[in-house]
């Protein structure tokens, strides 16, 4: 996260895990016997814990258990030209970005937890004039899927967010940031920085 408070919304830790759940997709981080991994996972919010699901074949798989892990996920973000600024002088490039990392440890969940947890996260992410539900599948079929990954539930101990919108800039600064956002077809990035 970047270490400047100016960057901080000041949301509370239950609307950051809702925001979790909402992106949808993370990065989690952990440290193994066989070294650092991370594995590319779809996230959802089961009370106050996220739970996300691997292929029972990725190599982290076997280390999840009982591991203390990062979940890191990026709402949006987008390159600053250092060109945008008025004037652009004496600055450089950098990054806008809205980030959630969460703490916490991993632990393995049954297959009635992991169907829920994909059930939940077809109920977030479907489109809703034609969802998908399990109830269109075989049963069987279902379940022999089910059996190719595994499930972990994470108990969050922290959530911290960076919301980086050029916050620190002049408004004339903030004014070409947007304008360039917006040739850059980063539409959503520079109507998050005009609604903030």
């Amino acid at each position: 996260m970047h270490p400047s408070p100016a960057f901080r919304s000041g949301a509370a830790e239950a609307d950051l895990l809702l925001r979790a759940e909402r992106i949808g997709f993370a990065h989690v981080f952990a440290a193994t016997p066989a070294g650092p991994m991370v594995v590319h996972a779809p996230v959802t919010l089961h009370g106050d814990v996220l739970r996300f699901h691997v292929a029972r074949s990725n190599r982290i798989a076997p280390h999840l258990d009982g591991a203390a892990v990062l979940v890191s996920l990026a709402e949006i973000d987008g390159y600053v030209s250092a060109n945008w600024y008025a004037p652009p002088g004496d600055q450089v490039p950098t990054w806008n970005f809205v980030t959630i990392e969460c703490d916490g440890t991993a632990r393995a969940i049954d297959d009635a937890a992991l169907t829920e947890q994909l059930d939940r996260l077809a109920a977030v992410h479907e489109p809703r004039d034609n969802p998908w539900t399990r109830a269109k599948m075989d049963a069987g079929v279902f379940a022999r899927m089910l059996t190719g990954i595994r499930g972990f539930e994470v108990t969050v101990t922290a959530v911290r967010e960076t919301t980086k919108l050029s916050q620190n800039k002049t408004a004339a600064d903030r004014a070409g940031v947007i304008a360039g956002f917006r040739r850059s077809d980063k539409a959503a990035l520079a109507d998050r920085m005009e609604g903030r």
